[in-house]
């Protein structure tokens, strides 16, 4: 992937602060959506989700972090690149809606970060908070994606940015809430195939984004190569062939690998939000 296209300066560099606290994410977890919940110890979604939700308080031990600075080293400087490319695409499709976009932060932290939504965790993998439309990401995750997912490369890892991002139109276009209004009246396996929905429609509007990029020549070869190989390696199925031995599709919340390629590509190939619907039959 090309890196010299316009930077962000929506991007938050939160590494080397210091942040104590308990908990994982609390207040507000209903509406935290998770590209790969705790993938990089293997935990099971529900697991994490099922402590959450039974967070009350994160208790500190130190002093909160503060804003930090945009990146300049070039991890950081990627992650901005990046994200000016999706302000630059979104930006343009909202105008065709007749709308405006609201441009989300993307904070890099480690180890642990404040958010909106509690105490945001490397172990949670890169997550979306609706409350502050930030997306949260220790590059870490990077080096999991690589070495334990098999599925090295720059765009493998724009993919999982842009996936996030994803997310944040979805709130933005009242998508979130509908989905969440919607949940409460299921029980768990319909609940489980409702967020399978929400995160294959997020693969889909990442694909949009591709789709931009490319226009933009900003993809190089084997990109895409490198974004299907992500979206299978963090797919529901092989998460649990990986970490359970056995695959059980009624607790899939985030996509088969197959899914999530399939609707990656979708929205590759046709670069429009109508090719997103991932909730027809609701």
């Amino acid at each position: 992937m090309r890196t010299d296209g316009p930077l962000s300066n929506n991007v938050e560099d939160r590494r080397g602060q210091s942040f104590g606290g308990r908990g994982l994410v609390g207040g507000g977890i209903g509406t935290v959506v998770l590209v790969v919940v705790g993938l990089m110890f293997g935990i099971d979604p529900r697991v994490i989700l099922g402590m959450a939700e039974t967070a009350q308080t994160v208790q500190q031990t130190r002093t909160p972090q503060q804003p930090g600075a945009v990146p300049t080293d070039d991890a950081g400087k990627f992650v901005r690149v990046v994200l000016g490319d999706t302000e630059q695409t979104w930006n343009t499709l909202f105008k065709q809606l007749g709308r405006d976009y609201a441009e989300p932060k993307v904070v890099i932290f480690s180890q642990a970060t404040r958010t909106a939504c509690g105490t945001g965790q490397s172990a949670m993998g890169p997550f979306y908070c609706p409350l502050d439309q930030s997306v949260y990401i220790d590059l870490a995750f990077y080096r999991a994606l690589q070495e334990r997912f098999k599925a090295p490369g720059d765009f493998a890892q724009a993919y999982v940015i842009a996936h996030e991002v994803g997310h944040h139109v979805q709130n933005q276009l009242g998508i979130m809430e509908k989905t969440q209004a919607l949940r409460q009246r299921l029980n768990e396996a319909q609940s489980n195939a409702l967020s399978v929905r929400v995160e294959l429609q997020a693969d889909c509007f990442a694909g949009v984004w591709a789709h931009h990029a490319g226009n933009r020549k900003l993809l190089e070869a084997g990109d895409v190569e490198e974004a299907m190989r992500a979206a299978a390696a963090i797919g529901d199925d092989n998460i649990q062939r990986r970490t359970q031995g056995q695959i059980v599709p009624e607790s899939f919340t985030h996509g088969s690998s197959e899914q999530r390629v399939r609707w990656f590509m979708t929205g590759m190939k046709s670069g429009q939000i109508t090719a997103c619907n991932t909730f027809e039959g609701l």
